[in-house]
C-alpha cells in the first residue's frame, strides 16, 4: 500500500479483505473523516460498536501503527489544504487571533520593492491575464475586478468550462501574468507557465509555491492556515486591495477618469443601485 494514499483512499483499496467487523470501523472512520482527529481511538471504537483490538487491527490494516500515526497522516493532509479539524472548531477569539496573525503576516511579507515591482508590471503591461483554479479562482476573480477599474486589458483564465492554453498563447514581453496559485494548485501549473513566451509573472500564493516563485519576477506571499478545517483567504483578499491601489495610484489620471467613466456606466445602465 501507498504511503501517499490519503486514509480514505487506504480505505477504498483494502475494503474488500476487511472483516465485518473491521468494516464497520472503517465506516465509522469515513462518517467522521473531516473530524477524526478529535477523537480518541476508544471513542472510534465505541461508536462503530467494535472492540478496541478491531480498531487497531483496522490501522495497521491501513499502513498505520497506531491512531497517534493516523493524527499525524491527518494533520498532513490539513497542511496541504485539505478540510480536517484537528482540535475541534476555535472560538471566534480564536478565529479573530489567526487571521490577525495571518494578515499581519502578509502584510510583513509585502515590502515596498516587491510591490511596486508587481504594480509596474500590471500598470505597465499591454494586456494582463489573471489565472486562478480552484480556491484560487474567486480571489483571481476579483483581483481581474479591482484591476479593470484601473486599466483596460484585464481577463481572468480559465473562463467557466473552459481550457486555458488559448488565453497564454500570444502573450510577449510587454504582457504579464498574474498566477494566483494557493495550495491545492493543479498539477500541470508549471507546464501552462511553460507556454509562457516572455511576459513577466506575478505570483500571489501562499509559502507552499516555493518552486513555482523561481519562475516568478516577484512572489506576492499570503498565509492561509487557520486552526479550522478551511482555509482562510482574508489575508489573501487584503494584499489584492493593496495591490490594485497601488495600481491605480501608478496609472495616474487615466486611471482616475476610467473609474469615472465606469461609475457613469453604472448609473446609465442602473447595474448599481443609487444612494
Amino acid at each position: 500500500m501507498s504511503a501517499d494514499l490519503r486514509i480514505d483512499e487506504r480505505i477504498a483499496e483494502r475494503y474488500g479483505v476487511l472483516s465485518p467487523q473491521e468494516r464497520r470501523a472503517a465506516d465509522v472512520l469515513l462518517a467522521h473523516l473531516d473530524d477524526l482527529a478529535i477523537y480518541r481511538a476508544a471513542e472510534l471504537a465505541d461508536l462503530a460498536g467494535v472492540s478496541k483490538a478491531t480498531m487497531s487491527r483496522l490501522f495497521r490494516h491501513l499502513g498505520f501503527d497506531d491512531f497517534g500515526e493516523v493524527r499525524e497522516h491527518l494533520r498532513g493532509l490539513r497542511g496541504q489544504g485539505v478540510p480536517v479539524t484537528l482540535s475541534g472548531a476555535p472560538s471566534l477569539m480564536a478565529h479573530l487571533e489567526h487571521e490577525t496573525a495571518n494578515l499581519q503576516a502578509a502584510m510583513a511579507r509585502l515590502d515596498e520593492t516587491h510591490l511596486d515591482t508587481a504594480a509596474r508590471l500590471l500598470a505597465d503591461a499591454g494586456r494582463v491575464v489573471v489565472l486562478g483554479w480552484r480556491n484560487s479562482y474567486p480571489v483571481a476573480l476579483h483581483l481581474r475586478q479591482q484591476l479593470s477599474q484601473a486599466r483596460p486589458g484585464v481577463t481572468v483564465a480559465p473562463q467557466p468550462g473552459q481550457s486555458v492554453s488559448e488565453d497564454l498563447l500570444g502573450l510577449d514581453a510587454g504582457d504579464a501574468v498574474v498566477v494566483v496559485g494557493f495550495r491545492r494548485r493543479p498539477d500541470n501549473l508549471g507546464d501552462l507557465l511553460d507556454l509562457l513566451d516572455g511576459p513577466p509573472v506575478v505570483l500571489l500564493a501562499d509559502p507552499t509555491a516555493g518552486a513555482l516563485a523561481t519562475r516568478s519576477a516577484v512572489w506576492l506571499q499570503c498565509p492561509l492556515t487557520t486552526a479550522s478545517a478551511f482555509d482562510s483567504y482574508a489575508a489573501a483578499m487584503s494584499v489584492v486591495a493593496v495591490l490594485a491601489d497601488r495600481v491605480l495610484d501608478r496609472v495616474g489620471a487615466r486611471g482616475e477618469e476610467r473609474v469615472t467613466a465606469i461609475a457613469g456606466a453604472y448609473r446609465a445602465a442602473r447595474e448599481i443601485e443609487a444612494g
